[in-house]
This record gives C-alpha cells, structure tokens and sequence, in this order.
C-alpha cells in the first residue's frame, strides 16, 4: 500500500476533505498568518532586545532560518500532501508502528496547547491595539501570578491578566471559530479579501515611513552595537525568539496539504514565496518606522505606548485621524491572521483522530461543510481560555514548545526520512541538502538557550511531555498498541 493510500483512508461513510485550495489561496493563507498583529505591535520588543537598531540583523537571521526551515517544510509537505503536517511527516518518519506513534501523539498533544496559545497571542494583541482607540480597554482588572510546584522540573509560574480588553480578545477568537465554519473553498476566497486590508496596512506603513525618512535617525547604533560579547548575544537570542514569533505561519499550508490542488508544486512554492515576500516587508517597515521614530524614544515609552507604536508613528507623521485609521487597519490584519492560524491548525488533530491516534470525537467531520467540527471548535474554547495570560508570556511559551517539540524533531527527522526512505517519491528535494536542516536545527537551539530565564518556558514544555508521555502510555496500555502491542506467531512460517 502506497503512503498515499494509507493516509486518504477515512472511515465508512464519513465525508473527505475538498481540494480546493490553489497557489494564490495557499500563499495568501500563509502571508495572512504570518504577519497578523506581531510586527505592528512587537517592533518595540526587539529593539529593546537587541539594544539598538541592529535588531534588524535578528529580523535578518529570523528570515535565514525560517527559509532554511522552509525547506525542510517544503520537502515533507510535498511527499505528505495530506491533512495534518507535522503529524503525518513525524509518524511516517520514526515509524508509523514504533517510535513515530508516540512522536506523532506528542506533537497533537503539544499542539493542543501551542496552536491555542498563537490563536490567543493574535486575539490578545488585536485587543490590546484596540486601546488605542478605548484606552480603558487597557485598565488591569485582575493580575495574579500562580505558581505551581512539579516535581523534578521547578516552578511554573502562570501569570493571569484580566482587562476589558480580556474580553474584546474572547469575543475575537469565538466569531472567528463561528467564521470558519463554512466550505473551505468559500474560506479561499474570504482569505483573498482580507489579504487585501493586510496589503494596504503594510503598503501605507512603509510608504509613509520612507517619504519621511532619515537615514540618521534610522541607524542610529549605539557604541559597540556589534561586540560579540555575551550580552550581544543573550540579546539576538532575545530577538530572534520575537522575530521567530512574527515569522511563523509560512507552514500552514502544510496543515491544510489535503485540500491543496497540486501539493507536489503548490506547497513548496506558496511556502518559498511567503518567506521572502514577508522577509522583504519586515525589513523595510523596520527601517521605515527606525527613520521616523528614534529607537532610545521608542523603547523607553510607557508601556502602552510600546503597543501602539505603528499607531504613534502615523499620528507623528499626519496627524490623529491617521493614527486611528492604521489602529483600524491593523486590527483588520490581526483578524486575518487569527482567521489563517485557526482554519490551518484545527485539521491537524482532526488528522490524527483519524488514524486513531488521537481521542476519536476529534475525526468528526461536518457533512455539509466538509469541515471537521469538534477539532476547530475544541481549540477555539482553548484559545479563548488562554487569552487571560499576557501577550509577553504567551509568545515565548508558545515558541519554546513548538521549537523542542516539533520544529526541531521535524528537522532531524527530514534526514532521517532520506535515510530511511530513499525510494519515497519527492516532488521538492531541499536545496543545498543537508545544510538548510542543519542551520535550522542549529539557529532554533541558539534561540531556546541564548536568552535571559530561559528556563522557564522550557520547563512548560517538559511539564507538557511529561503529561503526554504519561497518557499515552496509559493509552497504548489499554489499546496494547506500541510499546506494548502483542507480537502475533508467524503462521506463515510454521506452515
């Protein structure tokens, strides 16, 4: 049986996925994604990171490594145009009957909180740009920390925020739920118009900063910008982890590889295009918005000014009307990321449901709308939960679980596949192989350890392992699946 017979199988009688979307939808989704509310609102925090406008060299690497790991994307996503990404390329690399099962539950498991943490990053920070326009959106309610005890790892803290704005970002993440439910080829084109308020936010930005531009105030270093000392350093790492944030989402078509048309060309080239088109924009709307607005003034602002900066920079430019309609803009763009992100991550548990190696409710599929309803739902209500973390919080958690848990594994495991699986028919071939794998696999590291309290987030991730292991263990246990499956007699042989 070929790999792509075994992963189109569905139960009897239960409806499939359309393939419905092509280059342009692909591409859009995945632009759509990665840029949502991260780079208008996150600017400030890699400035202050790295010190100085040589932040630009961590947008830089940022788009270096994510091309590397598009490549890796690329690659798999060719060979594995089916429903669910990272879960089918983990199972089918490790073994779909051995170590790639557990590695493939993990991945659903950490992804159950990852996918929900960058649904509720985009609501969170949608909300919170709307204070520009409500500053009581932005009155603190309730802050508490918690902290919670585990043995052998440490202290996780979990820091809750309460605001008005709290309830904007709920409400934001429950009308996308309600949005995404429909056709997926009606999704493709919703996703077309959305693109369009993303085009024209972005557009204006840097249009706006480089006809006032100076060239003085944009690269502004200060002394020894680029010592290679250890502060240098645990600042790029600090960076980047942000940069990384801002970057991701140029895999999501990957999770929708069984509703691409063509995935043998269309994933592969909808992932390369996003990167360098979304790489090219970062730059020029950070040296644009560098040129308009000092660096020392924007990082040392209160703290809501820090959220509101693109809003700031258009009020410095023409006045308060424009600073209102950016902030408009700019929550059109945060919703269309949230949009893309939900719409890509909810067929992956639907995925894995499937195969049977995720909790069954989870392969319930819409007969009407072809849609698998109870996975979208399920991480929709996650997503408006976690919106009472803070956004800082949110984003490092999510990045550290996804590089340890997935991108990394992902990356060995595309040399692993070659190894393994020689004869597997590869529509893309990684460029350069092995060596873009190997810079993400290195430049991914470097991000997890070169940063301050770096431990903490790592800790959430081995808590999340930890409980995962656990209960797939007890799983496979009662199941008597791997590592516990019974080893039949070989009949043929006796006979």
């Amino acid at each position: 049986m070929t790999l792509s017979m075994r992963h189109s199988t569905n139960p009897e009688g239960q409806p499939e996925l359309v393939r419905g979307i092509g280059l342009t939808e692909a591409a859009t989704l995945n632009m759509i994604d990665m840029v949502g509310v991260g780079p208008f609102i996150t600017l400030p925090l890699v400035i202050a990171a790295a010190g100085g406008p040589q932040a630009l060299l961590g947008w830089i690497l940022g788009a270096i490594f994510a091309l590397c790991d598009g490549l890796v994307w690329a690659e798999l996503g060719a060979a594995m145009p089916e429903a669910g990404g990272s879960y089918r390329y983990l199972k089918e690399i490790y073994g779909p009957d051995s170590l790639g099962r557990l590695l493939s539950f993990l991945f659903i498991w950490q992804l159950s909180f990852s996918a929900p943490l960058s649904i509720a990053s985009g609501c969170i920070g949608m909300a919170s740009y709307a204070g520009y326009l409500r500053p009581s959106l932005e009155h603190i309610l309730l802050a508490h920390t918690f902290h919670l005890p585990m043995p052998l790892i440490g202290t996780l803290e979990v820091n809750v925020l309460v605001m008005p704005a709290t309830w904007v970002a709920i409400a934001s993440a429950a009308f996308v739920t309600f949005l995404l439910y429909r056709r997926i080829t009606v999704l493709g084109q919703l996703a077309k118009l959305l693109w369009i308020g993303v085009a024209i936010t972005i557009a204006w930005v840097i249009v706006a900063g480089l006809t006032h531009f100076s060239a003085a105030r944009a690269f502004d270093f200060p002394a020894g910008a680029f010592r290679l000392s250890p502060a240098f350093f645990t600042g790029m790492g600090s960076a980047m982890l942000i940069a990384t944030y801002d970057y991701w989402g140029y895999y999501n078509v990957c999770f929708l590889g069984g509703e691409v048309k063509d995935p043998g060309r269309t994933i592969p080239r909808a992932l390369i295009l996003s990167i360098v088109v979304i790489a090219v924009i970062y730059l020029a709307m950070n040296v644009a918005v560098l040129g308009v607005i000092p660096w020392r003034e924007m990082v040392s602002q209160a703290g809501e000014q820090n959220n509101f900066v693109i809003a700031v920079f258009m009020q410095r430019i023409y006045g308060a009307w424009a600073g209102r309609a950016v902030t408009g803009l700019i929550l059109w763009t945060a919703f269309a990321s949230v949009f893309s992100t939900l719409l890509a991550y909810s067929r992956v548990p639907y995925a894995a449901a499937l195969d049977g190696n995720y909790f069954r409710a989870f392969a319930r599929v819409d007969p009407k709308r072809h849609l698998p309803t109870v996975s979208l739902l399920a991480l929709g209500l996650a997503a408006m939960l976690f919106c009472f973390l803070r956004l800082a919080d949110v984003i490092a958690a999510m990045v550290v679980i996804k590089l340890m848990l997935q991108f990394i594994v992902q990356a060995i495991g595309v040399m692993v596949l070659r190894k393994r699986r020689p004869d597997l028919p590869r529509p893309f071939r990684m460029w350069l192989y092995p060596v873009p794998a190997l810079m993400a696999i290195a430049g991914f590291t470097f991000i997890l350890l070169a940063r301050k309290n770096f431990l903490r987030e790592i800790r959430y991730a081995m808590a999340i392992v930890i409980l995962g292991l656990a209960i797939y263990l007890v799983r496979s246990w009662n199941r008597r699946e791997w590592p516990f499956a019974l080893k039949l007699p070989n009949l043929g042989a006796a006979r």
